[in-house]
């Protein structure tokens, strides 16, 4: 999608909770995801169940979204991982082998994973992002992470369990 097509002000009011603008911003993303998931999903039957939960998703967490220039990645990142669990549901997507994945990351110029890299961030959630940017990146330990963000040490450790599994998931599609 391009973000070009969406305003600013249109994605904030949206973002901000506006009911008309996040509306139009429903209205003006989904021919592109359904574009999208028809390119993405093994049937057009799983296009269609992966376009209504990709804009049942953004109607829900629109609010989490910090960026319009985040906004498409987000986006198609959901809509890949609904196409990919309505594929493994009918048995037609097989596990993926993390040595596999690893080693097809690996193969990747450093210059194109970092890009890679900073793409999965941006599209993670910010409550997921916070930690895994605390703990990945500025290295923080799990307990210094619950301090400053006022949480459990489980809740920390969840959240940077999952963050990473989003991130490996977006890294290796």
């Amino acid at each position: 999608m391009s973000a070009a097509a969406i305003s600013p002000n249109l994605f904030e009011a949206a973002r901000l909770g506006d009911p008309q603008a996040i509306a139009s911003l429903l209205e003006t993303a989904q021919p592109d995801i359904r574009r999208y998931a028809r390119a993405t999903c093994r049937s057009s039957a799983d296009a269609e169940d992966a376009t209504q939960e990709a804009m049942w998703i953004l109607f829900r967490h629109v609010g989490t979204i910090r960026s319009l220039l985040a906004f498409s990645a987000w986006l198609f990142s959901v809509v890949r991982r609904e196409c990919l669990r309505l594929a493994r549901k009918t048995g037609l997507a097989p596990a993926i082998d993390d040595s596999e994945a690893e080693a097809a990351l690996l193969a990747r110029p450093e210059a194109d994973l970092r890009l890679d890299v900073a793409a999965a961030f941006e599209a993670l959630p910010p409550h997921y992002r916070d930690v895994a940017l605390m703990r990945d990146v500025k290295e923080m330990t799990i307990d210094e992470i619950a301090v400053a963000l006022g949480a459990s040490r489980q809740t920390v450790k969840a959240r940077l369990h999952r963050a990473r599994a989003l991130m490996r998931e977006y890294l290796t599609r």
